[in-house]
């Protein structure tokens, strides 16, 4: 019992002879080492660094900068009518801008300064690229020019075949290599000259062999007169006369009101 005693006083002492030289190293400065290693981590973790600033751009300012660079780098539309590094005076009318003169003489030849519109290049007569360049025409509005000079829609909703024959409203737009003065787009009444493929040489056969039938009257789309020649011998002969007469002048079309080809 008194060495058990003995034992644990021993163990006691010990234990604070250990914790006396613990504190006596740290205070000595034997644990600076740690606190050295640890200011590094501490300095970098409150070092912000290098500071950088941002400077705000204004919503309209940022806009205008954006539609700038796609204004500049978009092709224009006219771009794809107007050929590379040909003559000034052969580009299309949309490619040049020209200062026309509405008081000149009807008819007569003229002469206009023109200028080409930004992205195009093309050459002037000496074979030097040029903007400024003079277009020689003849003084007619664009609804003045001649048929061939101009493309119009067509309508497949009006008869050719009527008397007295008849129009309709169409749209016209002036070919790319011709110059003229005014719009270039302008409406203008013409004659109804579409076709459905019908030929006029068949229907006269039909007419004249199978015409008591009523085979005619069916080959231009008009069932109900082909059904009244089929029924009544085709007027027992004498409305197969007056077909093939009708026929053959042109008086009797397709029922769809278009032309003969």
């Amino acid at each position: 019992m008194a060495a058990a005693a003995g034992l644990q006083l021993l163990l006691r002492r010990f234990c604070c002879l250990l914790l006396f030289l613990s504190q006596f190293y740290i205070f000595s400065g034997g644990g600076s080492l740690n606190l050295e290693h640890s200011q590094p981590m501490a300095q970098s973790i409150k070092d912000p660094g290098p500071t950088r600033t941002f400077t705000e751009v204004p919503r309209a300012a940022e806009n205008k900068l954006l539609s700038h660079l796609a204004e500049s780098t978009e092709i224009p539309p006219y771009m794809m009518k107007c050929p590379s590094n040909g003559l000034c005076s052969r580009l299309p009318a949309d490619c040049v801008e020209c200062k026309t003169n509405f008081s000149c003489v009807y008819g007569k030849p003229v002469a206009f300064d023109c200028t080409v519109k930004p992205s195009v290049t093309c050459i002037n007569e000496d074979s030097r690229f040029g903007k400024n360049f003079i277009i020689n025409m003849t003084c007619r509005f664009c609804w003045q020019l001649p048929e061939t000079d101009y493309e119009c829609s067509n309508s497949s909703s009006c008869m050719t075949v009527s008397c007295p024959r008849q129009r309709y409203a169409a749209n016209c737009t002036v070919r790319d290599h011709i110059h003229c003065l005014g719009n270039r787009t302008f409406p203008k009444m013409l004659y109804c000259n579409w076709t459905g493929g019908y030929k006029w040489s068949t229907a006269l056969a039909l007419s004249i062999t199978l015409g008591g039938f009523g085979a005619d009257r069916f080959y231009l789309g008009q069932w109900r007169e082909g059904l009244g020649k089929l029924f009544s011998f085709g007027g027992l002969g004498i409305w197969t006369l007056i077909d093939v007469l009708l026929i053959g002048v042109g008086y009797v079309g397709p029922a769809d009101g278009s032309l003969y080809i």
